[in-house]
């Protein structure tokens, strides 16, 4: 590392005592973790807060589940706050998946019974996407978009493939795979000209874009608290709007299923609700240490760092540009292109995240995208620049000569 890249590394964010943010959390000080993207973090306090509403639900359960629709009612207020979007127009669900299965449930065919999603779908809503025009007896039509096609390109190629026959466009705010944004506002506002209905996956918007709705052109919307918001696992937020979302029902029908949108979502039996009811937990716990605006701004230029070095060790090792031009980049997160061999397929990506895991103590996302292989970065707060360093010091090595294992 050059005294130069060490000396524009950004400063780490600190505990208001002068720790290290990551002593606020639980994480095993035995890895490096640098895959915040994937499944967030959840901070101590929102941890013992969640382990508090456990136990109270445990203490007198009869009393805990007839009080909860009111309680949940009162955090769906905090969350749309958070969200700058009207609480009336929020349901909570336990990720971005599940939310993508509630608007998928609920629609009919009413053209051909097309769908149109992209290349940079994230997997799991893509195939719910494909069961659905299954049901519909229609199908899915793929736009195919460059990883450095910017915003006209990727309109353009989005839009081309909504015909006659299109019932609904499914598209990512910001992708999973390929760390880039898609112009949702603008293809909603066209599908929204032609008749079309569209859900946004914005899986990892909260907490990562100041305000992911501000401009929404489009009815659904689906995304994670528990990723870069860092609420705990399973707390997601579904935003449906216009005369559609009154077929929107939760997929368990308890004795709110009479109940309006959004509150018929907050009767869901003896489902654990822990985890939206310690939300705002995390969300305060941020805003009240950094705030957000300081907290994305480091994180942003912590990502950039991050790219910057480990993409340039990449390249003193195999002499490649390992730069990847990605066309719509995101705050917080990055791509680096891997040596040729590694993680080309998504299996293969997989297989290197577990291997990285257990054999350099590293938890950290590979990725794959067109038959080539990524390390997707993804910072947090608790992250600092000697993270990056250290991955690439010790770790891009270790990467080059499984490389060259392969490749043999």
């Amino acid at each position: 590392m050059s005294e130069t890249e060490v000396a524009v590394a950004p400063h780490p964010l600190l505990l208001p005592d002068g720790r290290l943010a990551i002593e606020a959390w639980s994480l095993d000080p035995a890895l490096k973790h640098l895959n915040h993207g994937s499944f967030g973090a959840v901070p101590l306090v929102a941890q013992e807060r969640q382990a508090e509403l456990r136990a109270e639900m445990e203490r007198a359960p009869v009393v805990w589940f007839p009080k909860l629709p009111e309680r949940l009612a009162a955090v769906r207020d905090e969350l749309a706050g958070f969200l700058r979007v009207d609480a009336g127009d929020l349901a909570l669900v336990p990720n971005a998946s599940a939310g993508a299965s509630v608007v998928y449930d609920a629609l009919e065919r009413r053209r051909g019974g097309e769908i149109v999603v992209t290349d940079h779908g994230y997997g799991a809503v893509t195939l719910g996407a494909g069961r659905l025009a299954r049901r519909w007896g229609g199908r899915v039509r793929t736009a195919r978009v460059p990883l450095g096609a910017g915003e006209e390109e990727t309109y353009e190629a989005v839009v081309a493939e909504i015909g006659e026959a299109t019932d609904l466009v499914v598209i990512d705010q910001i992708t999973s795979a390929t760390a880039r944004r898609l112009p949702v506002e603008r293809i909603g506002a066209e599908a929204r000209r032609r008749g079309v209905s569209m859900l946004v996956d914005g899986a990892h918007a909260p907490g990562l874009l100041a305000a992911p709705l501000a401009d929404a052109t489009y009815e659904f919307w689906t995304g994670n608290l528990h990723k870069w918001g860092c609420a705990p696992r399973g707390t997601a937020a579904l935003i449906a709007r216009g005369p559609l979302r009154d077929l929107i029902h939760p997929l368990i029908d308890s004795w709110g299923a009479g109940e309006p949108y959004p509150d018929r979502f907050d009767h869901q039996g003896t489902l654990d609700a822990t985890s939206y009811l310690a939300a705002p937990t995390s969300l305060a716990f941020v805003e009240r240490t950094w705030g957000w605006s300081a907290a994305r701004r480091y994180m942003d230029r912590l990502a950039d760092y991050a790219g910057r070095v480990i993409g340039a060790a990449f390249e003193a090792l195999t002499g490649e540009d390992s730069q990847a031009d990605v066309g719509m980049p995101v705050p917080g997160m990055r791509l680096v292109r891997l040596p040729d061999g590694l993680g080309g397929s998504r299996i293969e990506a997989d297989a290197l995240r577990d291997r990285v895991a257990r054999e350099l103590a590293v938890e950290a996302a590979f990725t794959s995208f067109g038959g080539i292989g990524y390390l997707r970065v993804s910072a947090h707060v608790y992250n600092t620049p000697a993270d990056y360093e250290y991955f690439a010091e010790r770790c891009v090595p270790v990467l080059g000569e499984w490389a060259k294992e392969l490749g043999r």
